[in-house]
């Protein structure tokens, strides 16, 4: 079992974001799907320590997840966020941050096809990207770390058609291509549908 969470709650001010929340996340590619407001993106940030339960216990690999150090954890469990937040600079600085936080040698090349964008991006300024193009340079960043699980939070939310279905095909590569499993955060059903084997409802 890749997670599994046991009476999981959460609250925030006096909204109780996660009421008691069973769940089991195997290996693979798993979709979180729900209204807003559901807990979609907090239960994301459950999973790599970016917040921790009030309530309940999380297990990642049949280990409890608060006996991981948190700076590890998210080298191996890497959040992609739904809002591209790239650092200032250059494509392949940013990969090279974060492959150098993880301690790992960076294959710029490498990681740029897996995210679907050509090797001259590596000198391209982020603020010069498109939000397609930062969304998938945010993709690489996470794969710079290699990592065992992507989290995805709404990775084409902020898409046109056409970068939705890019990203879409990228991350369709990714799983035959790369031996990590996938928990994508979506609004759309459909989506989930197309790119992951299970799903998860909240709310």
């Amino acid at each position: 079992m890749l997670f599994e969470l046991r009476d999981v709650s959460l609250t925030r001010g006096e909204r109780r974001v996660l009421d008691s929340l069973d769940a089991e996340i195997e290996p693979g590619a798993t979709a979180v799907v729900g209204p807003s407001g559901a807990g979609k993106s907090t239960l994301l940030r459950l999973l790599n320590r970016l917040a921790d339960p009030d309530a309940g216990t999380i297990a990642y690999r049949d280990r409890p997840l608060d006996s991981y150090d948190p700076l590890a954890l998210r080298r191996e469990v890497s959040l992609v966020p739904q809002l591209p937040a790239l650092l200032p600079g250059t494509v392949e600085s940013n990969l090279a941050y974060a492959a150098g936080l993880a301690g790992k040698r960076l294959g710029v090349a490498e990681c740029l096809r897996h995210a679907g964008l050509a090797a001259e991006f590596a000198a391209r300024d982020v603020s010069r990207l498109s939000v397609g193009e930062r969304q998938r340079a945010m993709l690489a960043r996470a794969l710079a770390q290699q990592p065992g699980v992507l989290l995805l939070d709404e990775p084409t939310s902020a898409l046109d058609s056409e970068a939705r279905d890019a990203v879409e095909a990228t991350l369709r590569r990714l799983r035959g291509e790369l031996d990590l499993s996938l928990v994508l955060v979506s609004h759309d059903a459909e989506q989930a549908r197309r790119l992951t084997d299970r799903v998860i409802r909240l709310g």
